[in-house]
């Protein structure tokens, strides 16, 4: 007996048509257009990265200048933020000595600072966590949010 041959509909498709290449071709170059550079830029994780550490770097000074009971210089530039100590225990406040970190900031570009007085290059916290400033101090972060430290307060935040 031969074997009938099937109909068109029932027979057994061997690849994909035209329009579904197409198609997967679109969706590819979409993703290629819009999502690969995001995926692939690390610019905006460094900047935030960086940012968070500069917030927790300002948090640790005000909080060692409160439990140490000695003033805490923050000395903002352009790679990052330095702090120093008040290490004798007189109320001048003259920051000589560092400040030992849990770790090494690892610095960042872009950091500059601006205060309701002018421009600031560095500011101190006292013993009771308030800075030596009138008005806020405003830390501005490329590719991030900026970092306010309140004058009256010492209150840190973003």
């Amino acid at each position: 007996m031969l074997a009938q041959p099937l109909p068109w509909h029932f027979a057994k498709q061997a690849g994909f048509t035209l329009i579904e290449l197409i198609m997967v071709m679109v969706i590819v170059g979409v993703l290629a257009v819009f999502a690969a550079p995001r995926i692939f830029n690390t610019g905006d994780f460094t900047a935030r990265g960086f940012h968070d550490e500069t917030l927790s770097l300002l948090r640790y000074a005000q909080k060692t200048a409160v439990v140490q009971r000695r003033s805490v210089c923050v000395q903002v530039n352009d790679p990052g933020i330095t702090l120093t100590m008040d290490t004798k225990a007189t109320p001048d406040g003259v920051c000589n000595g560092p400040v030992n970190m849990p770790n090494t900031p690892r610095g960042g570009s872009g950091l500059s600072a601006s205060a309701t007085s002018g421009p600031v290059i560095s500011f101190k916290f006292n013993s009771l966590g308030v800075t030596d400033q009138s008005g806020a101090i405003t830390l501005s972060i490329a590719n991030s949010t900026a970092i306010t430290v309140e004058g009256d307060t010492g209150y840190v935040h973003d």
